[in-house]
């Protein structure tokens, strides 16, 4: 019989307990939160927002060398490390045949061309016989071809001395610019196909210019619209602890692309005169400044809020708070510039005040005549009203 009469008590008790402790948590507000500041004063500061991104570092000029021509290698003097001057021998290819067939030309065209002229001094005695009719016409005309066959014959024999000379010229490969050697996938000796064929020919050599290089980033298309080309972009390589040296911006991509399910825009930026330990495929991390402010009134970017495309802060007076509509200028990860709606020294509330929701909305500030653009850096998720200006980019 007891047990009957407690258990109605104990839940009695659980639900009143329950029943407080939804109320008092509901009711406390954040800024009693004593991890958290609740209010903070407008200051002035520098501002700067830094686009960061990284990619791998490439050569400016990379260059696959294949032969046009069939053949095998017969000179092979450099290896894979060398550094070779614009115009020194790469390879070169047996050119044995060719020769051969060089010989076999110039002898044609010196027989021709003996042909040649016994047939123009036939053609010139007879052209004499037939105008003192001493011949028949049908006579002069066979002289006349005669000549005009062994003329073709000689232009034909040394069109293909040409053609002969033209796959000579293509036996040896030179560096097209100073460069250094990648790969060196072939050996002396090795048969190799020409880039002429169904294949594209063989790869003798990869060759590139180690003194100009690049960097292929990819950037968020939220971000994109701020770069220009001439851009100066701050690097760090992570494989050379504390190296760090300056880039241009040389081309942007036109179109979106996806990478790591990122849609962005490909970037190239050009390195010059670098650090000799800076190799191509390391990683690059990049720093581009695209808007600062020096010596503004700042305010933290927990302390903005946002309703209806208007942004406005809880600004402290006397004992209580007022809502101030406030436009903004450049910002970075933690502060925002304030164009007009506060000054130095004011304090505004990091949260909503308990009484915020009695407060009443001041009038829209005035436009200023010529507009500008509102930079919003990606809020990093630490408060409510952050969240809020993600990728937001308003025109004030």
């Amino acid at each position: 019989m007891k047990k009957w009469l407690i258990l109605p008590v104990l839940l009695a008790a659980g639900a009143l307990g329950y029943y407080y402790w939804n109320t008092h948590h509901k009711a406390t507000p954040v800024a009693q939160n004593p991890g958290r500041p609740a209010t903070a004063t407008i200051e002035a500061r520098n501002i700067s927002f830094i686009l960061t991104s990284a990619g791998d570092i490439g050569p400016a000029d990379q260059v696959s060398v294949r032969p046009e021509i069939n053949g095998k290698i017969s000179v092979l003097p450099v290896d894979i490390g060398d550094q070779v001057k614009k115009g020194e021998l790469l390879f070169a290819l047996d050119d044995t045949d060719l020769q051969s067939q060089r010989s076999s030309c110039l002898t044609d065209i010196e027989g021709t061309k003996l042909q040649v002229q016994k047939c123009h001094r036939n053609y010139d005695r007879s052209e004499q016989l037939y105008q003192a009719k001493l011949i028949s016409q049908e006579t002069y005309e066979d002289t006349k071809t005669d000549f005009q066959v062994a003329t073709n014959t000689l232009e034909k024999a040394e069109k293909a001395l040409r053609l002969v000379d033209d796959q000579l010229s293509k036996t040896r490969i030179v560096a097209p610019f100073d460069c250094t050697i990648l790969t060196r996938p072939v050996s002396m000796g090795q048969a190799v196909s020409g880039s002429g064929g169904f294949n594209a020919g063989t790869e003798v050599l990869t060759i590139a210019n180690l003194h100009d290089m690049i960097v292929n980033a990819h950037v968020n298309q939220a971000d994109v619209t701020r770069m220009v080309s001439g851009q100066v972009v701050d690097l760090e390589v992570e494989a050379v602890p504390g190296l760090k040296f300056k880039g241009t911006v040389s081309r942007i991509a036109p179109q979106a692309t996806l990478k790591n399910n990122i849609k962005g825009f490909a970037a190239q930026i050009l390195l010059k005169d670098i650090d000799p330990r800076v190799r191509p495929g390391m990683t690059a991390n990049l720093s581009i400044p695209l808007a600062s402010a020096e010596n503004v009134v700042a305010v933290p970017l927990a302390a903005v809020f946002t309703e209806m495309n208007e942004r406005y802060v809880y600004v402290k007076k006397d004992d209580a708070f007022e809502i101030r509509m406030i436009r903004l200028g450049v910002v970075d990860y933690q502060f925002a510039e304030v164009l007009d709606g506060l000054k130095t020294g004011e304090v505004v509330s990091m949260v909503r005040p308990p009484e915020a929701a009695e407060l009443k909305m001041p009038p829209t500030l005035a436009k200023p005549e010529k507009k500008s653009t509102v930079l919003i850096a990606p809020a990093d998720g630490a408060s409510t009203n952050r969240a809020a200006n993600v990728g937001k980019r308003a025109v004030l």
